[in-house]
């Protein structure tokens, strides 16, 4: 019996730990090639010397289980090295099948707090270097659907967002603005892809990693315990890796343009954002006195704290699904 991935390849970003690491494992496991990227920075904060490390440890152990990997340890915020990955995906293993954004990292700090460096580097590492991958890889799908007459080729892009944008993370508004410009280009990259059999979806993941440690560290409740006896952690990187494995394979082939929410045994599909009113002009063009009569009396009867931020979303919990 064959496995989901099998005979394909992909390119996992930010995969020498955590969430990256659990899902370049988890893509091994279904039968993938991967390209374990990782610029293998020790802080969190994009501190530190890069070092080959942590992607050469990550695919050392997809090898050491049977499975094929080789390693990239470049900048993805930095254009050409983006092109030097998916360029080693198809050198390597002669197509790229899946591309998986994970690569970021945290400045957090309150917006009358952050400095212009604070705000640049996150949207670098985030927004432009999953624009960057996104970039190459689309037009490597181009033109292999080109070279092949037009048909649709077999594509896959998973990128990371975060509830930190759905719920507008007051002292994250730099990683919280990256994350929001995430779905957009995720959605566009839907809409234009679309015709040449590649999806792209976001993913809003959960997880215990190096750069949530502290805001779990008092979330300690045991979860459920595997087939095997083994309790896991309900915030273990490894109840996301499966959703993004499911979104590689040939059997999401009708999930393009979605945003998802996983965690802890738990994964919701975010709905589109949706119009609550409208209002419509009396005359040719509103006035700064009909838009309060209008407007003003609306606002008043909702909830001072009811914002386009969706809040509840960081509520959500395994149990109360379908």
């Amino acid at each position: 019996m064959s496995l989901p991935l099998e005979g394909r390849s992909a390119i996992v970003t930010g995969a020498g730990r955590g969430l990256g690491r659990a899902e370049a494992l988890e893509l091994a496991r279904l039968g993938a090639a991967v390209v374990v990227n990782d610029y293998g920075q020790p802080g969190r904060d994009g501190s530190g010397e890069a070092s080959t490390g942590p992607a050469e440890d990550v695919a050392a152990e997809i090898r050491a289980a049977g499975g094929t990997a080789v390693t990239h340890t470049g900048d993805v915020a930095d254009h050409e090295q983006a092109r030097e990955l998916v360029e080693l995906a198809n050198t390597e293993f002669g197509k790229l099948d899946i591309l998986v954004n994970n690569a970021g990292i945290l400045r957090d700090r309150m917006v009358f707090s952050m400095s212009e460096d604070e705000w640049d580097a996150v949207i670098r590492v985030h927004l432009k270097g999953h624009f960057n991958t996104t970039h190459f890889a689309a037009a490597h799908w181009r033109a292999r659907s080109k070279a092949e007459g037009g048909r649709p080729v077999y594509g896959r892009i998973v990128n990371t967002s975060s509830e930190a944008f759905l719920a507008g993370s007051a002292g994250q508004p730099n990683y919280a603005a990256a994350k929001g410009g995430i779905v957009g280009l995720t959605t566009s990259t839907a809409a234009a892809l679309a015709k040449y059999g590649v999806t792209a979806n976001a993913i809003c993941p959960r997880a215990r990693t190096r750069m949530t440690a502290d805001v779990f560290a008092g979330v300690e409740q045991p979860g459920d315990a595997d087939a095997d006896g083994v309790v896991r952690d309900p915030l273990a990187p490894e109840h996301v890796a499966p959703l993004v494995g499911y979104l590689a394979s040939p059997a999401a082939a009708q999930v393009n343009g979605q945003l998802l929410v996983v965690h802890g045994g738990m994964v919701a599909v975010v709905e589109r954002p949706r119009v609550a009113a409208q209002f419509d002009t009396k005359q040719g063009a509103f006035t700064y006195e009909e838009l309060d009569a209008l407007l003003s009396p609306y606002y008043a009867g909702r909830p001072r704290n009811e914002t386009f931020a969706a809040v509840e979303v960081l509520g959500l919990s395994r149990g109360r699904g379908r």
